[in-house]
């Protein structure tokens, strides 16, 4: 890990997975449907490499994980992914990587995971909602990907996009944004370190309601940037459109970094409630960058990060 980013987080921190798997079972009597959201295709473990990323902080359990989150396509309730999930299907997979690229094409998990070696991360999650997780990711670099493929070198932002599911995805029928669901980064930003592409949790394959079976993970971004089960990325010149942005660009930036200094127009964001300490837990400051300052602040020198939010 030489040169590499450390956290304040630590593996010691992370509840032991005899702990959380006895707490899973007992979670069965909730319903099959959740079962399925929630349980991987064996349970055998991903055998991600351990890393130094993470020293300090708790990671939150992993019902909390699995069972407060936003994923529209299923619902807008914390709980109606867990709910409403467990009908997709994840296996085969395929994700369309197009656009400025030497080799574009249509990839299965096999050929994206080949050669990967999978390692666990432990980052901070900070929702644009005022709430947050630390969760210990299983993934890769994004860049391992994006070279493996050959970035063009007029390519200048990377697009993603979700899977499109009517038949599975009962949040589709509300037109809450546009689907499909959509985001994006500037190259610089894919290229980092900190962004990698997450195939699961505690090294488990990703429950659905996560974001299965391959996700985003950007730590210093709002969550709502971290899209879930990719379906499709474009290398791009221009900036591309992305959901929430489009739906109000005033409280959705495309940047969307972790500011506490840049309010949303409905609440502010210079604090947080830490998921896992009930509903009236006490609210700690939110750090600039989520955390994260050091690593990612010379991405965004010299720009005005009010308005470019």
């Amino acid at each position: 890990m030489a040169g590499r980013y450390k956290s304040d987080l630590t593996m010691a921190d992370v509840t032991l997975k005899a702990a959380w798997m006895n707490r899973r079972q007992i979670m069965a009597g909730a319903g099959a449907a959740a079962l399925g959201a929630i349980a991987g295709p064996a349970m055998a473990g991903l055998g991600a490499k351990k890393t130094g990323y993470g020293q300090g902080l708790e990671p939150n359990t992993w019902e909390e994980i699995t069972s407060y989150n936003n994923f529209y396509e299923f619902g807008t309730g914390k709980d109606d992914p867990v709910r409403n999930a467990g009908a997709m299907k994840t296996d085969p997979w395929s994700v369309k990587i197009d656009g400025l690229v030497d080799r574009p094409g249509e990839y299965s998990m096999g050929d994206i995971l080949a050669g990967v070696t999978l390692e666990e991360r432990i980052y901070r999650l900070r929702c644009v909602e005022a709430w947050s997780m630390v969760v210990p990711w299983v993934g890769f670099e994004l860049a391992d990907l994006l070279n493996r493929v050959g970035v063009k070198p007029s390519a200048k932002y990377v697009a993603f996009e979700t899977a499109y599911l009517p038949e599975v995805m009962p949040g589709l029928s509300y037109p809450i944004v546009s689907w499909p669901y959509t985001e994006g980064l500037r190259l610089d930003e894919a290229m980092h370190p900190l962004t990698i592409l997450a195939t699961g949790i505690y090294d488990e394959p990703m429950p659905n309601q996560n974001g299965a079976p391959i996700r985003l993970v950007v730590p210093w971004k709002y969550g709502y940037k971290s899209i879930k089960s990719i379906t499709r990325i474009s290398l791009v010149e221009s900036e591309p459109p992305t959901a929430w942005n489009g739906y109000s660009a005033s409280e959705y930036g495309f940047y969307s970094n972790v500011n506490p200094n840049r309010d949303h127009p409905r609440w502010s964001q210079a604090s947080e409630r830490r998921i896992g300490g009930g509903l009236f837990s006490k609210k700690i400051p939110t750090l600039m960058f989520n955390g994260y300052e050091k690593e990612v602040a010379h991405l965004y020198e010299g720009m005005d990060l009010i308005k470019y939010h």
